[in-house]
């Protein structure tokens, strides 16, 4: 008994409202700011152009990855709320039924038909809606929506990562611009897919192959468009 007190977990769960924003936004940030960088530059434009258009994929990713994840998870906080206030009446003008529904649910998952009204009994008169919140709904306080959190890890995260392949084109000479971001775009991306499996206690390797697979054929693919449009031009 004594070594329970001690004994103390942490679980992913927790954190995977903000580290799905934050993963979302720093792999959409290197990605889309790379493959940009290398389209315009495999269209032979110069540097200035170059940074030109990586600053505005920067800026306006950004604010589009923002506005996006607040508007999504919004949407998905007052399907929650509405959810939880359809619970909340049906609590007062049916629970009766509320509790034979909770202790079914108990019943689904293995325990006896006795102790499970037993348990919904319980469960009910500790906290009745967040116990059909958490069992009934699936909502909890560790995966419930939060909109601004979501917005701001998304925005930050995705200026982290678009900065990584921008800080390159100024540093190198324009013959090897491509090859330099795609290098470091594809390092980042391998970083980015470690952090991201160590954070949510994922195994390393799919993720960071999952990452880095997707972000060189997206590069791959905007650099033999940027080719195509660059030689119909000239």
């Amino acid at each position: 008994m004594g070594r329970l007190h001690v004994h103390s977990e942490s679980h992913a769960t927790s954190r995977i409202g903000w580290l799905r924003a934050a993963v979302m936004g720093a792999n959409d940030g290197i990605v889309s700011t790379a493959s940009l960088i290398v389209g315009v530059a495999s269209a032979s434009a110069g540097r200035s152009e170059v940074l030109v258009a990586g600053m505005a994929a920067l800026f306006a990713g950004a604010m589009s990855m923002a506005a996006g994840e607040y508007v999504s998870v919004s949407s998905q906080a007052d399907t929650e709320k509405a959810d939880l206030a359809r619970e909340t009446r049906e609590l007062a003008e049916q629970p009766d039924f509320e509790h034979a529904e909770l202790a079914k649910i108990y019943e689904g998952r293995g325990v006896d038909p006795a102790t499970a009204s037993t348990v919904a009994t319980q469960m009910m008169a500790h906290d009745a809606l967040g116990a059909h919140a958490r069992d009934e709904l699936g909502i909890s306080e560790a995966t419930t929506a939060r909109p601004l959190q979501a917005a701001m890890a998304s925005a930050l995260t995705f200026t982290a990562g678009a900065a990584a392949p921008l800080a390159v084109v100024p540093l190198v000479p324009m013959g090897i611009v491509i090859p330099a971001v795609a290098a470091v775009s594809l390092l980042c991306l391998v970083v980015l897919g470690g952090l991201g499996a160590k954070a949510g206690s994922a195994p390393l390797v799919p993720s960071m192959v999952r990452v880095s697979f997707w972000g060189a054929l997206a590069m791959a693919v905007t650099a033999g468009v940027g080719q195509l449009f660059g030689a119909t031009v000239a």
